[in-house]
This record gives C-alpha cells, structure tokens and sequence, in this order.
C-alpha cells in the first residue's frame, strides 16, 4: 500500500515546483515508509511513497512506459489488483511486454491497452493516477467499495489531488475551510460520496474515474450495486458465497513480506482467518498469524449488555487454537488510551475530529504493534454491511425509521450508556447545523438511488434500501477508520468481504436467505460453519470493543477540564459553557457524557494542529 499525489497545471511549468510537490508527498510517509519518488513534466507533477509488497525491487514508483526516450503515460498506484495474474498474461497476448512482477507495471499496461475502461478490469482496492503524457490528461480512478482513499481539488487551470486531504491541504493554493455543510457533514452520522468537510476538497466516489483535461473535469461511474434477478436456490447460494470466499481469500493471500489476520473472535474475522490457515496449510506455508486486542483489567470491568454480550479474547483463542493460528493478544491501558498525543495522532491520522475515543486509539495501537510483525493484514471488515450483520436490519423499529437505521445505535456502539457526542456543542450553534434535518436529507438522497426489481413485496424492497444504505453509505465510514489508523503505521489492511464479484451476489440475495435461520449473516455463518468451531460460528454479533475501566472516562473528564480552564483552545468557541460547567460537576457520571467530551477533546486538537478556517 503506498501513498499517492500530484498536481496538474495547464498554465504553468511545473518542472520549476519540485518543492510544492515535495512538500505535498512528504506529508504521505506513513502511508509509504519504503520509498519516495516525483516524476516532473511541464504540466503535471506525480509524487510516490512505497509501501514495498509486491516485486520489492521492481515495484517502483512513479512508474513510466516510454517510448524512444519519451514517456507515454506515468503511473502513481496505491493499492493492490488481485487478477494481475490473469490481466497480464491478456496483456502479454496482446503484444506488451513487462520487465518487473509488479502489479503496478499491469496497471500501468492496462492503461495503455483499455484507456480509462481499466477500470472494469481490476479486481481490488486501489487509487490510481495516470498521466498520459501524450494527450497531457489526468486520470483518477478508485475501487468500487472505496476501501482505498482519494481527494482532489479541483483548481483555475487543472487538479491538485492525494491519498489523504493532508496532501491536497499541503498545497499553497488550498485552503482548509470549513462551513456549516462541512461541520455538518461532520456531525451527523453518515457520510456522502463524493464531499468532505473542508470546501472544496473532493472524493473521488467509489466507482467513479475523474478525467482532468484542459477543458476542464469530467467524472464517470464505471460501477454501481444493480437490482438483479437471483434464481439461485438457498442450498446454491450458500455454495456460491463459499466458493467466492475461497477464491477471494486465495488471492488476498498473495504477498513478498509478512501477513497476518486480525482476529476478534467474530463471525467474520474468524471466518476470514479460517480460510486463509486452510489455504497456507494446502499450500505448505505454515500457520496464520493472528492478532487481537483486549484492555487490561477488563474481565473484572466487563459487563455484558445487549450491545456487547461476550469478551472477544476466549473467542480469538478457541479459533485461534482451532486452525492452528500463531496468535498474539495485544493488550491495552486505560492510561495510554487518553493520552493526549496519541488522539492528537488520531486526528492528525484522519485529518478530522470523529469523537468515537479509544476505538480509534485502540485500533491505531493495535495496528502500531502489529506493524512490528507484518506488513499486511487481512480483515473481516464489511461483512456485517453486506449480510446484515448490525441489530438495526433486525429491529422493526430501525428498519421503518425515515432515517439512516444506524443514527440512534451510535452512542451505543461507541460508548455503553453514553449521551450523544454533540451534548457539549453551543446550543446556538446546534439550532444552526440541524444535524437532524441535514442528515435526512442525505439519507432522501441515498433513498433515491437504491435500485429496485419489479415486483418485490415491501419487506424486500425496505431491506434492499436498508442494505444500499449500509453498503455505499456506513461501511465507507468504518473503511476510513480502517484505512487511517492503519496506514499511520504503514500497515496494509485487505478486505476480503469488499470484492465486488461477492458484493454484487449477495446484495441481490433475497432477504429471507440471508436470514433463513432467524439470526443475523445468516448465510456466512451456514457458507462457513465447516471451519469454525460451534461456539464461533452461533457467537452473536458483538461490535468493535470498547474499554469499560472506568478510569478512562474519568481521564476524560480531567483532559475537558484542563481545556475548560486554559480558556485557550480554539475549540471553546464551538461549546457550550454551560454544558461544559455540567458535565465537569462531581455528580456526573463520567461515563454519561464520555462520547461528548471525546467529541470535544478531539475539536481541541483538530483546530490546534490544522489552519483550519472555520467560516459558520
């Protein structure tokens, strides 16, 4: 995985803007630890940092086909192309000839033969630039589910882009504004493709390719979720999710440096780790090395609730025992979970506030100490978007709301018992964002897009939309946060439930398969049951764990009160006194207001580490 970015210009020379360039992809190290390389010319500037994975001598970038002494296109690729295999041999029965085993090379290669159509052909996660240097045209192309980030802004006379918004804010010419639609965009629990909250600053959508020409920007969609017959029986549904499985994981298993799995002791990251022991075993690798993350102190801390049922660690080690795994318990501290330099890391990680608290620092942490053993990761991200796995497809209640299911399950995901992180905002301020209102307007906006088939009844059609939903508007949420904290450490997470072929089959599946046993992910759990150990595969869903030592969210509220009486941070302007003043009384519970104060310590260090503009 590697960091990309770049600047086209049709009204300058770029060749004399090497330290704009440079200082844009310095700001991409962490992402590419290896390596750094530019490409210059007149009007275009690519940079490069390499995360080293595949062909570690070959793979350099920016990579460049020339043609007697001139360059035909220049490539700045991040991510990785599962059927480069396939895609090469088709390209070398076309006449091209390759001289490094690098699936950069076959998407460069593919660019010359298909144009902008590559697109359609690759299969993974990626975000790619290609600069035809013949026709002088941009093209930015990301993978269908988004797993792999891309901004751009766009300029007078061309295009500044990046892996992550801190490149394209590094440019002179951009800066970090952020008015009500942002904040808004912010705030309120969901995410539209395409926006950011800094003006200006773009997404690339998933499934989108971006054309920069003189003339101006263009976009395209080259793929999209489509309302399709399924005619497959439940007994063939089930063979089919376990023969893409199969396949899938195969190909995610490719790698020259180390690869693991990350283990939560879940339906889906067990799942995930089973396959893959069985494919390593088959092929004489050796076992899987797993890893998971627990918080120190929690069995006497923990208590169940109808969020979080059961501890991950006994689940992580009874699949890890039962394939074979060579597992490691990561284990985390209350005290380091507040400390104020590592959420300064976070956001800086992200470029933007979350307030979601320690399931960002844990999850940095954890791929921090993982990062020591391997460079590539494979997770169970997704799955619970794409077969139903989250209590809102479940409860009647959610499901009818007119709004995006999830918005009332947030605080409880992110914190038992806590209060909505927007409890400390200036009340004036609140009334002016009407996050409500913004939010169902968005959601209007997605409702309108979901493809439907003729014909279905309403149960069918209302799960159709509650899946699109989940699968274009909440999982890119959860690929963000998986794709910052772990490319701040220079990890590689794959996402092996994110390939489209499988996207595409099961959104389609009718909602009585995919919950036939009364339960959720039903069809996962009947595809995989064979590699799982009972007690795994009937576990019920559990999310992302959360530190329950209470002295954590009394950390918390020492850090808000320091903040409260420096009456220097630029983030007081956005709260309320006298919710502050409350949630700093001796007689409220820490926990209640946990997500709040993490929404404003965070605010606190976004506004002290980045010249953000705020225009309300």
């Amino acid at each position: 995985m590697c960091g990309i970015t770049g600047w086209v210009a049709y009204d300058r020379d770029l060749t004399a803007e090497r330290n704009v360039l440079d200082a844009m992809t310095a700001t991409q190290v962490c992402r590419g630890p290896d390596a750094s390389g530019v490409h210059l010319e007149p009007h275009a500037a690519l940079g490069h940092r390499r995360l080293a994975v595949i062909d570690i001598e070959g793979g350099v970038q920016p990579m460049a086909v020339d043609h007697d002494g001139r360059p035909l296109a220049v490539l700045s690729y991040s991510g990785e192309v599962y059927n480069h295999r396939e895609l090469r041999a088709e390209l070398e029965a076309a006449g091209h000839r390759f001289r490094t085993r690098s699936d950069t090379e076959v998407v460069l290669r593919a660019y010359l033969e298909w144009g902008e159509r590559l697109a359609e052909r690759l299969n993974g996660m990626f975000a790619l630039a290609v600069w035809d240097s013949r026709r002088e045209e941009l093209l930015l192309v990301r993978d269908r589910m988004g797993v792999k980030p891309l901004y751009y802004h766009p300029t007078s006379d061309g295009v500044v882009f990046g892996s992550e918004m801190k490149a394209v804010l590094a440019h002179p010419w951009v800066r970090a504004v952020v008015d009500l639609d942002g904040l808004r965009e912010l705030l309120a629990h969901t995410r539209t493709p395409g926006l950011t909250p800094y003006r200006d600053v773009l997404e690339v959508r998933p499934g989108h390719v971006v054309r920069v020409r003189r003339g101006g920007v263009s976009v395209r969609r080259y793929w999209a979720l489509e309302a399709r017959e399924h005619a497959d029986s439940l007994e063939a549904t089930i063979a089919t999710v376990r023969a893409l499985l199969d396949d899938i994981v195969h190909r995610q298993l490719e790698s020259d440096v180390p690869l693991c799995s990350l283990l939560s002791g879940g339906l889906d990251s067990s799942a995930v780790t089973a396959l893959a022991a069985r494919t390593l075993a088959a092929a004489g690798a050796g076992p899987v090395r797993s890893f998971a993350v627990d918080f120190a102190g929690r069995p006497q801390d923990f208590h169940a609730d109808p969020v979080r049922q059961s501890q991950d660690g006994p689940f992580a080690r009874l699949l890890a025992d039962h394939v074979g795994a060579d597992h490691s318990m990561i284990e985390l501290d209350a005290a380091e979970l507040a400390d104020p330099a590592l959420r300064s890391a976070t956001v800086r990680a992200r470029d933007l506030p979350n307030g979601v608290g320690d399931m960002d620092v844990s999850l940095l942490l954890l791929f921090r100490d993982v990062r020591r053993h391997s460079t590539v990761a494979l997770s169970g991200e997704s799955a619970d978007e794409l077969f139903g796995g989250y209590r809102w497809f479940h409860d009647p209640e959610a499901v009818a709301t007119d709004d995006f299911p999830w918005a009332a399950s947030v605080a409880a995901i992110a914190g038992t018992g806590s209060a909505p992180r927007e409890r400390l905002l200036d009340a004036d301020l609140l009334r002016k964002l009407d996050l409500e209102g913004y939010r169902r307007a968005r959601y209007r906006e997605a409702l309108a897009e979901v493809p439907h088939l003729d014909g279905a009844d309403p149960l069918e059609r209302r799960m159709r939309e509650i899946s699109y939903l989940n699968l274009t508007r909440f999982v890119c949420i959860l690929l963000d946060r998986k794709d910052r904290m772990s490319m701040a450490n220079g990890l590689e997470v794959r996402v092996p439930f994110c390939d489209h072929r499988l996207v595409q089959y099961v959104f389609n599946t009718p909602w009585a398969m995919k919950s036939f046993d009364g339960r959720e992910k039903s069809l996962l759990r009947a595809a995989v049951r064979d590699v799982l150990p009972a007690e795994v595969a009937d576990r019920a869903k559990s999310p992302y764990p959360v530190s329950m030592d209470p002295r954590y969210p009394a950390q918390l509220r020492a850090e808000l009160a320091r903040l409260a009486a420096g009456r220097k941070s630029p983030a007081l302007d956005l709260l309320d006194r006298r919710r502050l003043a409350d949630a700093l009384a001796p007689d409220t519970d820490p926990q209640s207001v946990r997500l709040a104060v993490d929404l404003a310590l965070d605010l606190d260090a976004w506004l002290t580490e980045y010249p953000v503009t705020l225009e309300l």
